[in-house]
C-alpha cells in the first residue's frame, strides 16, 4: 500500500515536533493524560532506549511530523517481556487519514519481529474517536479502571485493549 507519509525511526531532532502534537492533546482533550504541556526534555523520558520498542515519525511529503508512534515495555519485569503498549498521536490535520492503521501496522510487523506477541493499549473512556480505532483493529477490550482519571474538570475511566499477535512465519523474518 503507498501512502502520503514515509515512517522512519524517530530522531533527536523530532522531539520538538512530536511534543508539539502531543501538547495539542494535551491542551485540547482527553487523549494525552497530562494536564500541563510537556516540555522536549521530558517527553524523551517517555521513550524507551530498548531497539525492541521503536519510535516512528510519519514525514509528510513537504518533511513535516504528521505524526508519531512507540511500543513501550508493559512491565520492566522479563515475565512479561512478550507484551508491549502501543502509543500514537497524529497531528489534527491529518487524523481520519489513514495514518493511525500505517503506524499500527508498522508496529505490529516490529513487535512480531522483536518476539513481541501481545498489544495493550489504554483509552481514556471519552476518546470516542480512540475506542473505535481499536475495537476496528482488533483489539478487545479487556477491562477498566473507572473514575481514575480527572482532567479539564471532568472525571473520566481508563479502558484496556488487549490484541494477540500472530507469531512471526520463518518466511517474514
Amino acid at each position: 500500500m503507498t501512502t502520503p507519509w514515509r515512517l522512519r525511526q524517530m530522531e533527536r531532532d523530532d522531539a520538538a515536533a512530536a511534543v508539539r502534537i502531543l501538547n495539542y492533546y494535551i491542551e485540547t482533550s482527553l487523549a494525552a493524560y497530562a494536564s500541563h504541556p510537556l516540555s522536549v526534555d521530558a517527553f524523551r523520558s517517555l521513550l524507551s532506549s530498548d531497539e525492541r520498542y521503536p519510535a516512528l515519525v510519519a514525514e509528510g511529503s513537504t518533511g513535516d511530523v504528521a505524526g508519531f508512534s512507540f511500543l513501550r515495555p508493559y512491565n520492566p519485569y522479563d515475565t512479561f517481556s512478550e507484551t508491549a503498549t502501543v502509543t500514537y498521536f497524529i497531528a489534527p490535520e491529518h487524523t481520519r487519514s489513514g495514518l493511525g492503521s500505517v503506524f499500527l501496522d508498522a508496529l505490529e510487523t516490529h513487535a512480531q519481529q522483536a518476539g513481541i506477541r501481545h498489544l495493550l493499549a489504554h483509552v481514556a473512556s471519552e476518546n470516542d474517536a480512540s475506542l473505535a480505532f481499536h475495537k476496528a483493529h482488533g483489539f478487545r477490550q479487556c477491562g477498566a479502571f473507572h473514575d481514575i482519571g480527572c482532567k479539564h474538570g471532568r472525571s473520566f475511566d481508563v479502558i484496556w485493549f488487549e490484541k494477540q499477535l500472530p507469531p512471526e512465519s520463518p518466511g517474514d523474518a
